[in-house]
C-alpha cells in the first residue's frame, strides 16, 4: 500500500527517505534518517522498531545489508514486512517479505533502495528508479527524492488511490539554528493529491531556507541597521530583528550579513505611519 525511496546524496553529505501511499499520515510510519548513518524506510506491515533498530545497527559499523539481516533474524513477522536501507556510505538493501501483496518488490543500486507493496505493478518502482538515477546528480536529495517519487505516482503508484507523501532528509549541522541535522522534514497526512501538495510545501520550504550566495549578501553597517530598525518599527515592531522573525526570514542573515531580497522588500512594505518629512 505504499512506495518509497530511501538515498544517500552523490556527495555522501544527505541521506533521505520519499514516500506515498493511500494510508494516512504514511510519514509518521515509513522514514528514519541520520545524518552520517543512513535511512530506513519500513513498510507493509510495517515494523516502527525497524527504524531505530535499523539506525542503531548502522550507527554500530554495520552495513545495510548486516542491518537487515539483523531486522530479519529478530522478527518473526518478517514475511509480511518491506524494508529499504541505505547506509553511510550509500551501501543500500530492499527487502520485500514473501506475503507481502501484490504486486510488491523492490530494486537497489549505488545510494539508493526503491521499494512498494500493493501497487500498480512494477513498473512504478522502475519509473522510480530511473528517475532518480536520471535526475541531477548535483541537485539537492529531496529534489531527486521527490522526482522519483512523482515518477512513481505518475506510473500507477498505490493501486488502491492516494492519501499521504512525506519526504526527510538530513544531513550534520542542517536543521533550523544549526541545533539538529533536520535539513527537510515535510508531511501530507491526508489530500486528494498528497504528491503535489507535497511538491508546494518543498517550495515554500526552498524559498525559506536558502543558502545566500555572495553576491546577494549586503553588509550590516550600523547605518543599515539604523535603518532597517526604523523600517520595522514604522510597521509596529519593536525592531529589524523582529521583523525578521515574524516573516521567518532567519535564514537571510549571518552574523554580519543580511540578505539584499529582504532588504529591499522592507523598504518596499508600506508603515502603518510615515515619519515627519
Amino acid at each position: 500500500m505504499t512506495f518509497s525511496i530511501v538515498a544517500r546524496s552523490d556527495d555522501g553529505d544527505s541521506w533521505g527517505v520519499a514516500v506515498a501511499s493511500k494510508f494516512f499520515s504514511v510519514g509518521s510510519v515509513v522514514p528514519a534518517a541520520a545524518a552520517g548513518v543512513g535511512a530506513v524506510a519500513t513498510q507493509a506491515w510495517a515494523n516502527t522498531t525497524y527504524k531505530g533498530a535499523a539506525l542503531s545497527h548502522l550507527s554500530e559499523g554495520a552495513t545495510a545489508v548486516e542491518a537487515l539481516r539483523r531486522l530479519l533474524d529478530e522478527d518473526e513477522g518478517r514475511d509480511s514486512r518491506q524494508v529499504g536501507i541505505v547506509d553511510g556510505m550509500g551501501g543500500a538493501v530492499s527487502y520485500t517479505g514473501a506475503l507481502c501483496d501484490e504486486w510488491a518488490g523492490g530494486v537497489s543500486g549505488d545510494g539508493y533502495a526503491i521499494q512498494g507493496n500493493i501497487l500498480a505493478g512494477e513498473e512504478v518502482v522502475v519509473a522510480m528508479q530511473s528517475a532518480f538515477i536520471a535526475s541531477d546528480l548535483a541537485a539537492p536529495l529531496a529534489d531527486r527524492l521527490m522526482a522519483a517519487l512523482r515518477a512513481g505516482d505518475a506510473a500507477g503508484g498505490d493501486a488502491r488511490g492516494r492519501q499521504s507523501a512525506a519526504v526527510l532528509v538530513v544531513r550534520e549541522g542542517a536543521g533550523f539554528g544549526g541545533f539538529d541535522d533536520i535539513e527537510v522534514e515535510l508531511r501530507v497526512e491526508d489530500h486528494a493529491q498528497p504528491i503535489n501538495e507535497l511538491e508546494r510545501l518543498l517550495d515554500i520550504h526552498r524559498r525559506l531556507h536558502v543558502d545566500i550566495p555572495e553576491h546577494e549578501r549586503t553588509p550590516d553597517t550600523p547605518e543599515l541597521m539604523d535603518e532597517m530598525d526604523g523600517r520595522a518599527q514604522a510597521l509596529g515592531l519593536r525592531s529589524f530583528l523582529m521583523w525578521v522573525g515574524v516573516n521567518n526570514y532567519e535564514a537571510f542573515g549571518g552574523e554580519d550579513w543580511t540578505g539584499t531580497r529582504i532588504i529591499e522588500e522592507l523598504r518596499g512594505a508600506t508603515p502603518h505611519w510615515q515619519p515627519d518629512a
